[in-house]
């Protein structure tokens, strides 16, 4: 009985780990690649965290989005639902990691590839959208919740509108008139847009692995 206990109590404190690691790769890859790219190859802030692909910290930003997709692969939760859009996620992890976002001189090819990439970016969004807000804010129905799971379902609720609320900024600033577009370059709101929507993904995560809130055994 002890042994199984113990195994079980492994298996628990496995797959919370490995929800708090997807957690702290979000929260941190925004940091990594602006921060790295100023410290080692001297680049200014650039005007989204995908256009981190084409400075210095490339392999960096994609390898990070390759281990959080291969770990969103990995990630097993109650239900198919948690299964499906883990796998999902991982698929638009990696296509926006291999179809960068346009830079320099456009040709046909690299403008086809930018639309591409958008794509893969706006369904990454929402994949995680739906995480916070659909699939981690569920509670067993054999169990009374705990205050910890109700503040917990606060912090995903509130992951998730910020994750929705930058998706929908960002499609709004994507129709503004090239000159209003130009104007608010310099204050690279795709970039903190994107940075707030990946670490609100980053602590959403962090949540479920219990890394903040976590019940009182």
């Amino acid at each position: 009985m002890a042994k199984a206990a113990r195994k079980q109590k492994d298996l628990v404190f496995s797959y919370l780990e490995h929800r708090k690691v997807i957690g702290i790769l979000g929260i941190t890859l925004p940091f990594i690649v602006s921060i790295g790219a100023s410290l080692f190859f001297s680049n200014n802030l650039q005007n989204s965290i995908s256009s981190y692909y084409h400075t210095g910290m490339r392999d960096v930003f994609v390898g990070i989005l390759f281990v959080i997709g291969f770990f969103l692969l990995a990630y097993r939760g109650h239900e198919r639902a948690d299964d499906i859009a883990g796998d999902l996620a991982c698929l638009f992890a990696i296509g926006v990691a291999l179809f960068p976002t346009t830079g320099g001189k456009l040709s046909q090819a690299t403008e086809m590839t930018g639309y591409i990439h958008l794509a893969f970016a706006a369904a990454f969004f929402i994949t995680l959208a739906y995480f916070s807000l659909k699939l981690f804010t569920k509670t067993n129905p054999d169990k009374t919740p705990t205050k910890k799971k109700f503040q917990r379902n606060k912090v995903y609720k509130t992951c998730g509108w910020t994750i929705i609320g930058c998706i929908v900024i960002m499609a709004v600033l994507s129709f503004l008139p090239a000159g209003t577009k130009a104007s608010l370059e310099s204050l690279r709101p795709v970039f903190w847009l994107e940075a707030i929507a990946i670490i609100a993904f980053g602590i959403s995560w962090f949540t479920k692995g219990e890394g903040i809130l976590k019940d009182l055994d």
